[in-house]
């Protein structure tokens, strides 16, 4: 009776996170080449995460590692994963700037920005923690405080996963597979 109780629980709880429809949403947004992108702009399954071009070295971190994630799918699987990057800061953050930052990952990296309240809008949709953390006597001297999820979403710009920093690359790449067949087979 406890094992088809505890059973039933994992069930349920596989149901209702494949039945997350919480996170995420529609956006509008301006990539790297300064034209504006929706959710559903870019042609392929998507890993979104959100950051700063001046932080430190956690986003870069990650971003290097998206690209390696994205480059392996790809390479050993066929499957196309597009990296994209959202900044949660505008204010310093610019098309021309991503457009150089960006291709220091990959050449098929995307790099979004708008305007304050458009960065509002997605982070609250994917549920992103950010701040603005001064670091200085000058105004513009701050660091930006943020959550370090990696998402995924389908072809359709639909949330389907998300991944913590401490996943190892290749899990990720497992789970971002098993994640998009799982999708597929589903329409």
């Amino acid at each position: 009776m406890a094992a088809g109780v505890l059973l039933l629980m994992g069930l349920t709880a596989d149901v209702v996170a494949a039945a997350r429809t919480d996170i995420g949403g529609p956006f509008q947004l301006t990539n790297q080449n300064g034209q504006r992108v929706t959710e559903k702009s870019f042609g392929a399954p998507v890993l979104l995460y959100f950051g700063f071009m001046t932080c430190p070295a956690i986003c870069p971190t990650d971003l290097a590692k998206m690209a390696r994630i994205s480059r392996q799918l790809q390479q050993e699987q066929g499957i196309k994963v597009r990296p994209v990057f959202v900044t949660v800061d505008p204010e310093r953050d610019t098309p021309d700037k991503l457009k150089v930052y960006v291709k220091y990952f990959a050449n098929d990296f995307v790099g979004l920005t708008g305007t304050s309240q458009q960065i509002a809008k997605i982070t609250d949709a994917y549920h992103v923690y950010y701040k603005k953390v001064p670091s200085g006597d000058k105004p513009d001297q701050y660091m930006m405080d943020h959550s370090t999820i990696l998402f995924l979403l389908d072809s359709q710009g639909r949330y389907l996963k998300h991944f913590g920093r401490g996943l190892d690359e290749r899990d990720i790449e497992r789970q971002v597979a098993a994640a998009l067949a799982e999708s597929s087979a589903g329409r």
